[in-house]
């Protein structure tokens, strides 16, 4: 038993050092809850952004519901990838390593996201008809929002614990 402890408190040490320097609390585990809601939060911020972007450009032009959504689709995946790109660049990578660093960090992240957000509002009875000027289109875009951020946090974790996701990222900050 005091050899597993050793190394528990080794590898804690090791990770507490690592999320002190990134402000993330570390609550044991391989990922702490906090940290791969961070990551999640992270990501919902570039999805968000181009989600409401693509909504609002779709919904503005008279686009019809598939050509709205896949313009939401995309540049929330562009936003997504946009926002953690940022970060790398800053830390001083260079773009190429920076672009497959927040390829695998970011995609099935996004991926989820997506599919729950869109999920609700193509589900949600009227949301996809309902203009900019309605608050069904804005509080069914925050509900799908919320909704995709409690779903997509456990993948996260999940995805952190196994070094993978924003894992990746942190190894280059």
């Amino acid at each position: 038993m005091d050899h597993t402890h050793e190394h528990h408190e080794h590898h804690e040490h090791q990770h507490d050092e690592h999320q002190q320097h990134h402000g993330h609390a570390h609550g044991g585990g391989k990922a702490s809850w906090a940290m791969a809601a961070a990551a999640t939060l992270h990501c919902l911020t570039g999805c968000a952004i181009g989600e409401v972007l693509g909504m609002v450009i779709g919904t503005a032009l008279g686009w019809g519901n598939v050509g709205t959504m896949i313009t939401a689709i995309v540049l929330a995946f562009f936003f997504g990838y946009a926002l953690t790109l940022r970060g790398l660049l800053a830390a001083g990578i260079d773009l190429r390593t920076a672009i497959r660093v927040a390829l695998a960090a970011d995609t099935l992240s996004i991926a989820v996201m997506e599919l729950i957000d869109n999920s609700v509002i193509a589900l949600w009875p009227g949301a996809m008809d309902a203009h900019l000027s309605e608050p069904l289109f804005w509080i069914v875009l925050a509900i799908s929002l919320a909704a995709a951020f409690v779903i997509t946090t456990p993948v996260n974790k999940w995805m952190i614990g196994r070094g993978k996701g924003h894992a990746v990222v942190h190894q280059y900050h």
